[in-house]
């Protein structure tokens, strides 16, 4: 027996819907709580493993994979169904998985990590665009703030998983622990969810699918070397951002050929859909470079353990948490949404300012107020991007919203860590050089970031040096993200406030259409 999910005001949803939720949150833990894990897993797989040199790579292979497969997985699923699409996607990022756990040397795991990261394109999109399938605009907001709130959680709880996992089970768990969690999101999705079949008469787009990838790849290796394996201005890198540009055009002048473009320009006459990309772009930009040096400066100059080093994110992910909900709520009472990104760009310039403030004589409680600011401007844009660009394009282009959305924020979060990590490099170098002379220099000359063990064995004229070229390096970086956030705010100006359908008042939109009622087996 089937029941259909449409009443969008009765305030309840049936009992299958919830359970496809439930799933849906799950496959999104999945992709956020991966790299987290491992990353704290790191330096033991290197120490049994070896090939310290290519370790970059094992973080750069699934970047590059989850990057380049984003929007392909979402060209799929509305050329081909969602359903099908998702479930295929989480096969190959619990493949990946199970492989990953399986490698015998670095190669290996970097082969197998792509893997993983070509099923963690699709997962991403999959849930966003699955739910905007099951659930009308004016309720999405509530569900989605949940996803953000899972987005915080894994942010947390990662690091701490991966510590505990690896202490006591060992490294090759941390992708092993990815099974019986994507087997219980891969059997409630298969026999809870049915949505209706999609079957596409036009071929998959694979010139336009090559041109992107090939574009992506090239941008990610440029913001991922540039600065660090190669000079900014060395012929590797030119190299590089040649090919890209190059890729990029031509795949631009080939969608507007192509029978079934795999990214269809026409949804970028939305002006929402347009300024939301823009604002996702740059979210993702502050966001990770936030969530890079804020435990650094943590560790390094107010001594606080790298053991708990989700912990010191908290202030900033449990405030951006708890706005996100709370924007979710607010938009599916009223269903109005435009002063979210206004305010979210507002307070992301504030917290990003206040936090380039920091010195080495800054309090814990007060950084983390700083921080807390910050989440409260983030969490007000992170699913409300998402929303409203769903809600401007029409539902056969839900699956490419989504994963348009979703790959400017990947983007946003490469440059971000790229462009941010060389400035602060650059700085902690330069006062390094100021306040230690050649000792200060060679002690930065391989990485400006020293691990915990390396701060420990400097003198103590040498540490100070340090904190005190940490904290430049962190004020010159916040600073810089703080005038990348002002357009946010100037984008959301900007922003139409479209009526979200399946409200009291049923408007067609920015290019919205009528939301087909999927079904789902009770």
């Amino acid at each position: 027996m089937a029941d259909t999910v449409g009443s969008v005001t009765d305030g309840k949803r049936p009992r299958s819907v919830r359970v496809v939720l439930l799933a849906l949150m799950i496959a999104m833990m999945l992709a956020m709580l991966d790299n987290m894990i491992v990353g704290t897993a790191m330096p033991t797989i290197v120490g049994e493993l070896g090939g310290l040199e290519h370790l970059s790579w094992v973080v750069t292979g699934y970047t590059l994979a989850t990057a380049a497969s984003t929007p392909v997985w979402g060209k799929l699923g509305d050329m081909f169904g969602r359903k099908g699409a998702f479930l295929s996607s989480i096969v190959i990022f619990l493949i990946g998985s199970a492989l990953s756990g399986m490698a015998q040397d670095m190669g290996q795991l970097i082969g197998f990590r792509a893997v993983q990261g070509l099923g963690a394109g699709g997962l991403m999109v999959g849930v966003m665009a699955i739910i905007g399938d099951l659930v009308p605009p004016r309720e999405r907001g509530k569900y989605q703030g949940m996803m953000a709130g899972v987005m915080a959680l894994a942010m947390i709880g990662g690091p701490l998983v991966g510590g505990t996992i690896t202490d006591n089970w060992g490294w090759r768990w941390a992708f092993y622990i990815n099974l019986p969690l994507g087997a219980v999101a891969l059997a409630l999705v298969t026999t809870v969810l049915h949505l209706p079949r999609k079957r596409a008469k036009a071929g998959i787009d694979y010139l336009g699918v090559v041109l992107l990838t090939v574009g992506i790849t090239s941008i990610v290796l440029v913001t991922t070397w540039g600065g660090t394996e190669y000079a900014w201005t060395s012929a590797r890198i030119m190299e590089l951002i040649g090919i890209g540009v190059a890729a990029l055009v031509g795949f631009v002048f080939w969608q507007t050929r192509a029978a079934e473009p795999v990214l269809p320009l026409h949804i970028f006459k939305s002006r929402n859909f347009t300024l939301m990309s823009v604002i996702g772009f740059i979210t993702g930009f502050v966001m990770f470079g936030a969530t890079l040096f804020l435990p650094l400066y943590q560790q390094s100059v107010q001594g606080a353990s790298a053991t708990n080093s989700g912990l010191l994110l908290l202030p900033m992910l449990g405030a951006m948490l708890v706005t996100s909900m709370v924007a979710g709520r607010v938009t599916t009472n009223s269903g109005r949404y435009k002063v979210f990104p206004i305010v979210g760009g507002a307070l992301m310039i504030v917290g990003l300012y206040l936090l380039s403030t920091m010195d080495t004589g800054t309090t814990r409680l007060t950084s983390g107020l700083y921080m807390a600011v910050l989440g409260l401007g983030m969490g007000c844009l992170m699913q409300i991007t998402m929303l409203v660009a769903q809600n401007s394009v029409q539902m056969k282009d839900m699956g490419v919203a989504s994963s348009s959305t979703t790959l400017f924020r990947t983007l946003g979060s490469s440059f971000g860590v790229a462009i941010m990590g060389a400035l602060f490099n650059h700085r902690v170098q330069d006062v390094m050089a100021e306040r230690a002379g050649a000792v200060g220099k060679n002690i930065t000359q391989q990485s400006a970031q020293l691990d915990a063990k390396s701060l420990e064995k400097l003198p103590a004229a040498a540490r100070e040096a340090y904190q005190h070229a940490v904290t430049s390096g962190v004020h010159s970086a916040f600073l810089l993200g703080a005038a990348i956030a002002v357009p946010v705010l100037i984008a959301a100006l900007f922003v139409k406030e479209v009526p979200l359908k399946g409200g009291p008042q049923k408007a067609a939109g920015d290019g919205a259409d009528a939301m087909p009622a999927p079904l789902v087996e009770v």
